[in-house]
């Protein structure tokens, strides 16, 4: 463990854009900070942005400002480039690197560099397996699991289905997609009828399956797995003169227009308008929590501080059905700790924005964490 002793220049932290919005690290004026690294790798999505601006106010937060100075780099999806930037991060002094890896394997050896010069490394969400690294995220292939799961119980077994993958290479993406497959596997009268790489993006998704509807009527698809874009596939449906019950069942993330939707329709909820309403569409949601990135970097500074962190902490898998959805009013702490798990849309305008967002071990983030990367005070 090595303490960041060093006199950092008055320059401010370069900015870098994520999605079109600012991502700007903490300005580091102040000594005897610990300089931490976000590393980023694909950001083309609503959960990735969300990640970073919970990375970004747990730095922020009372008790953390004073001893962290965050740069943040973004490498795309692109192992050898994010190779570089976290060959780089450790000869500018890094003491501790915050990432989500684009491969559990191909960044293997510049961690165990990194680790033999005494940075320590976090990957969030995704995993590493170099064994130096520290690890924070859900079981996977349990996200695989479950909702795979679920759909085969809704179809009684059998049917055409469409399945709708994540980003290819991650440890997130290969462990659930091969859970989801096992279980279909099991069921020979499940029919996977198309298949679609969807990049976690709700965007992608709709892309994606506009191909397959072009070979595939909706008529013809009994129901949908899908890492992401259960929202777009719902309004993609609505769209095609479908009724709210006949909705096919998806199971699919967190996002919060999924959630809204899967409320009951007589739910009265602010700021809603079609497909951003309630529907009553029969759904099972899951997610990766995006305050993994905040919880990691909260690890890494109380192992800076001396303290003892399991290389390996895996959070609780969030499972909310149609039976089980809560809207939150206000989105307090107090209203999710309370169980509420979906955001009115007038304080969330953004369907594709992820849920998920609560944890008794972060009450350094909640809301506002997610939406614009302020801490709780």
């Amino acid at each position: 463990m090595r303490l960041a002793s060093r006199t950092i220049g008055t320059a401010a932290v370069a900015a870098l854009l994520l999605g079109g919005a600012a991502l700007t690290g903490t300005s580091a004026q102040a000594q005897d900070k610990y300089k931490i690294f976000l590393s980023m790798s694909y950001i083309g999505n609503d959960w990735q942005a969300e990640a970073a601006n919970m990375v970004k106010a747990m730095a922020a937060a009372p008790g953390m400002a004073d001893k962290v100075d965050l740069q943040v780099q973004v490498a795309g999806p692109n192992a050898q480039r994010q190779i570089q930037q976290i060959n780089a991060m450790v000869q500018q002094g890094a003491d501790a690197i915050v990432t989500f890896p684009i491969s559990p394997t191909a960044l293997n050896q510049v961690v165990k560099n990194a680790c033999d010069k005494g940075v320590l490394v976090f990957a969030y969400d995704a995993e590493i397996t170099e064994e130096c690294a520290y690890n924070v995220h859900i079981d996977q292939s349990e996200a695989g699991r479950i909702p795979a799961e679920w759909l085969v119980e809704q179809l009684g077994g059998k049917g055409n289905i469409v399945l709708v993958t994540g980003v290819p290479g991650t440890s997130v993406d290969t462990q659930r997609t091969a859970a989801a497959k096992e279980v279909f596997a099991k069921h020979p009268d499940i029919n996977v009828v198309g298949e679609a790489v969807g990049m976690w993006s709700q965007a992608v998704a709709r892309t994606e399956l506009s191909k397959i509807l072009a070979t595939h009527d909706w008529d013809e698809i009994d129901g949908l797995w899908m890492q992401a874009g259960c929202y777009t596939a719902n309004a993609m449906q609505l769209e095609a003169g479908k009724t709210p019950e006949g909705l096919l069942p998806c199971a699919g993330e967190g996002s919060n227009g999924g959630r809204i939707q899967m409320l009951s329709p007589d739910t009265e909820v602010e700021g809603a308008a079609s497909p951003y309403a309630p529907l009553g569409a029969p759904r099972i949601s899951y997610a990766s929590p995006p305050y993994s990135g905040g919880l990691a970097l909260k690890l890494a500074v109380q192992k800076l501080d001396g303290g003892d962190v399991p290389k390996l902490t895996v959070l609780p898998l969030p499972i909310v059905t149609s039976e089980t959805v809560k809207l939150c009013v206000e989105g307090t702490w107090e209203e999710m700790k309370a169980g509420c798990n979906a955001f009115q849309p007038s304080i969330v305008t953004n369907p594709g924005w992820f849920a998920s967002i609560f944890s008794e071990e972060t009450p350094e983030i909640g809301l506002n964490a997610a939406l614009v990367g302020q801490p709780e005070l």
